[in-house]
């Protein structure tokens, strides 16, 4: 049968009340039409139309008219017209996702949320890791100074120790690229942390577990690193990645900071990533090469915090600053392959000592 019709429901785009029409389509001409009280017969070529599927009923439209729709509720007449369209390859892109059937939709259900998931654990960390770049260097001595005003409210500085080693510090090359401050906190935790102001704050417990200065030159270097390559701030923005991709894709740079600023009291206890604790140890093992200091001393520190573990609780040096048997290695693997002239340092010796008592 050429010509097959059903009854429709017609919206015009120009009245709220719809119309009862008989509609046609008549597969020879590849056209639909229908009579309406106020303008008579009208035309629609299949070309010219819009198809889409609801649950009970089928709706047709002006592609270039989206106002003006036709709906058919007839089982019959749908399953004819789909047919048709099948045979004629009038099917859109919408039409066939929706022939495709429940397993397939579900795979693609399920591989959208598998990307969805991948996304947000590993694509927008990284771009939101870019996104510091929005985030005025400035910025970091006033997030640092409140971080380290708020940290140090309930501890005990000791400001004997603290001064030997802001001198033991100066004895050192250290690349920095900001004022670096030293303070040494009272406490039993093995711990020590930068924030992005240049503050680098050493709890004496750590600073107990040393056998050598040259132990305190690695942690030195090491900490000073993060602050160079701005890498708390990296991972503060990793770890705020869905908040500050929004805010970085909507050029709100006042959001960005709002975001960091409310997260502010996270950085003491950031875990930094494996290629951050990489670079951080390859800069810390340059820092000592470059101040003639036996770089062992790095190996010699990671392996005794290590060892530590077994016999007390974890200290806490490690859960910001995880150290595995991969990254030992990669520092023993760089004292290996590299050459370098180690020189003795009385005046670093001396500073240690007087940090020690």
């Amino acid at each position: 049968m050429m010509i097959i019709k059903t009854a429709a429901i017609y919206f015009d785009g120009e009245s709220s009340t719809p119309q009862n029409v008989e509609f046609f389509l008549d597969k020879k001409k590849e056209v639909f039409y229908f009579e309406t009280q106020k303008k008579g017969w009208i035309n629609l070529g299949i070309k010219e139309s819009d198809f889409k599927q609801k649950s009970d009923s089928f709706v047709i439209q002006n592609k270039e008219d989206v106002s003006k729709s036709i709906i058919v509720k007839d089982p019959l007449f749908i399953n004819n017209l789909k047919t048709y369209l099948e045979e004629t390859g009038n099917v859109n892109w919408y039409q066939k996702l929706i022939n495709l059937g429940f397993k397939v939709h579900s795979t693609i259900a399920i591989t959208i949320l598998g990307f969805i998931g991948l996304s947000y654990l590993y694509i927008l960390p990284y771009i939101a890791e870019k996104a510091v770049v929005l985030v005025p260097e400035s910025y970091d001595t006033n997030l640092g100074d409140l971080v380290f005003k708020q940290s140090l409210m309930t501890s005990t500085i000791d400001s004997v120790k603290s001064e030997k080693l802001n001198l033991f510090a100066k004895e050192l090359k250290l690349n920095n690229n900001k004022n670096l401050h030293f303070t040494v906190v009272n406490s039993n935790i093995i711990n020590a942390y930068a924030l992005p102001n240049g503050d680098i704050v050493v709890f004496s417990g750590i600073l107990d577990a040393m056998k050598d200065y040259d132990e305190l030159v690695a942690l030195i270097g090491h900490e000073v690193s993060h602050v160079n390559n701005r890498d708390s701030m990296k991972m503060l923005c990793r770890n705020l990645s869905g908040y500050l991709f929004v805010s970085a894709i909507l050029g709100d740079t006042n959001g960005v900071m709002a975001v960091i600023g409310d997260n502010a009291n996270t950085l003491q206890s950031l875990s930094f990533s494996r290629k951050f604790e990489h670079q951080a140890d390859v800069e810390g093992f340059q820092i000592l090469t470059a101040n003639h200091v036996n770089p062992k001393g790095m190996s010699n520190l990671f392996k005794r915090l290590e060892e530590d573990k077994n016999d007390f609780s974890i200290p806490e040096f490690l859960s910001s600053h995880p150290i595995t048997n991969e990254r030992i290695n990669d520092i023993d693997k760089l004292i290996k392959s590299k050459s370098f002239v180690v020189k003795d340092n009385p005046k670093l010796k001396t500073l240690f000592q007087e940090i020690k008592q």
